[in-house]
């Protein structure tokens, strides 16, 4: 066994006799995946110990139940791709804690701190060329772009902040192609293959929220195009003709 599985084991223990979610605990027990409360005191510290040890973890975002793991791991992304079932040329996300580690991993000097200040944090991925600091080989190997995310939902920045000011890659947690999901259950059969599932409850009450965020490329100064409608489309819209940016046309 893993030298870390100790520790969350224990967690697993505690979360089994503080609730009550009867369902919930069989599972958690049946399939040895701690699944703890993002209010649990010790749900940062996990988390990073998880990440830390190269695991995937699921957690809650401003949108959906995402799937997370160290972005400059080689080994984690690969995980991550193989549990999503996805294929590795299409795209995942970076999600970090502010807009200055924004523009530590992406090149963003021609987007001003007003602009990015409107956007984020928020459920929108912005897209942009990536720096030297993503060196991770099998991040999204087939582009030299990156989709960054700041979501507007604490416990993931704050993993983000704890976790060295790392990015942390992000994906949706569902197999690909399969609807996302809004509570824990929905990707349930995914947790053995897990570090930890962190709950923070449902986190939409429509099912628009399924459509995740939007996405939007921003790489070209000046110009942007839109590559997921996503939940968060018409204020984006609103802010580009503020900004006099205007739409890339594809010929």
């Amino acid at each position: 066994m893993r030298r870390l599985q100790t520790p969350l084991l224990r967690l697993v223990q505690a979360y089994k006799h503080h609730h009550t979610t009867s369902r919930m605990q069989h599972q958690a027990s049946e399939l040895q995946t701690p699944v703890c409360p993002v209010g649990d005191e010790a749900a940062l510290q996990l988390a990073r110990q998880c990440l830390l040890s190269g695991q995937v973890i699921a957690l809650p975002t401003d949108t959906v139940y995402g799937l997370a793991c160290d972005a400059n791991n080689e080994t984690a992304i690969q995980r991550l791709y193989e549990i999503k079932g996805r294929d590795e040329h299409k795209p995942v996300a970076i999600c970090v804690h502010n807009i200055a580690a924004l523009r530590r991993f992406g090149q963003a000097a021609h987007l001003s701190d007003e602009l990015l200040t409107r956007l984020l944090p928020g459920p929108l991925t912005i897209v942009i060329e990536r720096t030297a600091q993503l060196s991770n080989r099998f991040l999204n190997p087939s582009t030299s772009k990156i989709g960054i995310r700041i979501p507007d939902f604490n416990f993931i920045r704050d993993l983000c902040a704890v976790w060295h000011e790392q990015p942390l890659a992000l994906t949706s947690a569902n197999r690909s192609s399969a609807p996302s999901s809004l509570q824990v259950v929905e990707f349930r059969s995914l947790w053995p293959q897990l570090g930890a599932v962190f709950d923070a409850g449902q986190i939409g009450l429509t099912e628009e929220r399924r459509l995740a965020s939007t996405v939007i490329d921003l790489a070209t100064p000046s110009y942007f195009e839109i590559v997921r409608a996503g939940v968060a489309l018409k204020p984006t819209l609103s802010l580009m003709e503020e900004f006099g940016i205007r739409e890339r046309k594809i010929l």
